[in-house]
């Protein structure tokens, strides 16, 4: 009864995140109760694999001890204070360490990756504006992009379903083609499809760049468009028409930072540096709310001034919390001390063994990247029945119109790696008949 009586307080007082809260009527919530590794359990103690990562935050498991320790440790001294006119050890650390890993210069932190990005965002225009050049206030935004639902974030997504609703109060900013590989023409390889849209965002460059602030990238993939893949290609050809044309780059790798595709951030595929860079999620691997959006020195410089109205007046209660902070030291410690790399790539390996006999259901565009699949379903299968079928066998998924993803926590074992693929295998053929 426990599981019913919580899901009628949930209906009744919870407005739940990007959900039409008249489905659960039919699709009943979930209550969860606890979390050990890769599981959540409910309060029948039915387990469910968290394939998704709880919304692609958990790294390295629900209840993982190391992280847990950083925070037990840091909550006997100091809970929080403000870093406006004080500091505090964790952040301190925090941010040496995320410097060292980015060679960007200062962390400026929010709570959540939408924070970062408003950051990012306001900094580029604000640098312009410093910098005499007032009339750069335009963004570059790729199609099917996304990057947060507060305003400016919202303003360079270009999900349908997120932003028609608040067109009406969303400044208008420059989008561009996706190099989405999905979409290319037939025969044309990923790295070619990359090339084109990069002639294309030159011939904009050239004819707007006095009126443009910096172009937004979530690098190799975008998630929220169904992981959608591209070639490092694109960044570096991004990158390179950024210094030609006194653009910045913002690099937006709040879902795919700390080794989700196979490097430590994807911007490393291509070997450059951004302008910005925003991470979240992963920060913390899902234990506390934190966001940072790093930066070069020479943005830093440009706000550096005896006169308060120059510099970046941005703020948050929770800036730089300490118990977050600590949380995110705690997960760079695994880091640290293991190989995650090595380990990933070799449940990759395994993940991509199992995922051949994929190839005899109505499914295309199988994909992958570090620990990132996705492929789309045949629209004549109703993905809802593959869900459900999941989830009656205990695993998580959270399809994306008609694309079915795996991003499971690096935690994962060989068990639970089987477990993930054959159940969802399972729940396409039961969908097919």
């Amino acid at each position: 009864m426990k599981n019913e009586e919580l899901i009628s307080r949930s209906i009744k007082s919870v407005w739940h995140p990007c959900t039409q809260m008249k489905h659960h009527e039919i699709t009943p919530l979930i209550p969860i109760k606890k979390g050990r590794g890769s599981w959540l359990f409910d309060f029948n103690n039915k387990k469910y694999l968290d394939a998704t990562s709880s919304w692609w935050v958990n790294l390295f498991g629900h209840n993982n001890k190391v992280i847990k320790k950083y925070i037990k440790n840091q909550i006997d001294q100091l809970e929080h204070s403000m870093i406006s006119g004080l500091t505090h050890e964790p952040v301190i650390e925090l941010s040496e360490k995320l410097n060292n890993l980015t060679g960007l210069g200062h962390c400026f932190y929010g709570s959540d990756g939408a924070n970062a990005v408003e950051i990012a965002l306001k900094m580029s225009s604000h640098f312009w504006k410093q910098k005499g050049k007032d009339k750069k206030t335009k963004f570059v935004y790729l199609k099917n992009s996304y990057h947060g639902e507060t305003l400016g974030a919202l303003a360079v997504t270009d999900i349908p379903l997120f932003k028609e609703q608040y067109s009406q109060i969303l400044k208008n900013h420059i989008q561009v083609d996706s190099p989405d590989w999905r979409i290319g023409k037939d025969n044309e390889s990923a790295k070619e499809i990359a090339i084109n849209k990069i002639l294309l965002l030159k011939n904009i460059f050239e004819k707007k760049h006095s009126t443009i602030s910096s172009i937004i990238l979530e690098p190799l993939v975008q998630c929220a468009a169904g992981m959608a893949m591209y070639d490092a290609e694109y960044i570096k050809g991004v990158r390179k028409l950024c210094d030609q044309f006194q653009v910045h780059l913002i690099v937006d790798e709040i879902a795919v930072g700390f080794g989700r595709t196979g490097k430590i951030f994807a911007h490393h595929h291509a070997k450059i540096k951004p302008d910005f860079l925003c991470l979240s999620k992963g920060l913390t691997a899902g234990y506390l709310p934190l966001s940072v959006t790093l930066t070069t020195d020479d943005v830093y410089d440009a706000f550096y001034d005896d006169d308060i109205r120059k510099g970046f007046l941005h703020s948050h209660s929770y800036t730089g919390n300490p118990l977050a902070c600590s949380a995110a030291l705690g997960m760079l410690s695994i880091f640290e001390a293991t190989d995650v790399f090595l380990e990933n790539k070799n449940k990759a390996m395994k993940i991509n063994l199992l995922l051949e006999n994929y190839n005899n259901y109505p499914i295309k565009d199988l994909r992958n990247i570090g620990m990132i699949w996705a492929f789309e379903l045949d629209p004549s299968i109703d993905i809802n029945k593959v869900s459900a079928y999941c989830i009656n066998h205990g695993l998580l998924l959270r399809p994306i119109r008609n694309t079915i993803y795996f991003m499971p926590p690096y935690s994962i074992s060989d068990r639970e790696i089987k477990h993930m693929i054959s159940v969802t295998e399972n729940g396409i053929k039961e969908a097919c008949l």
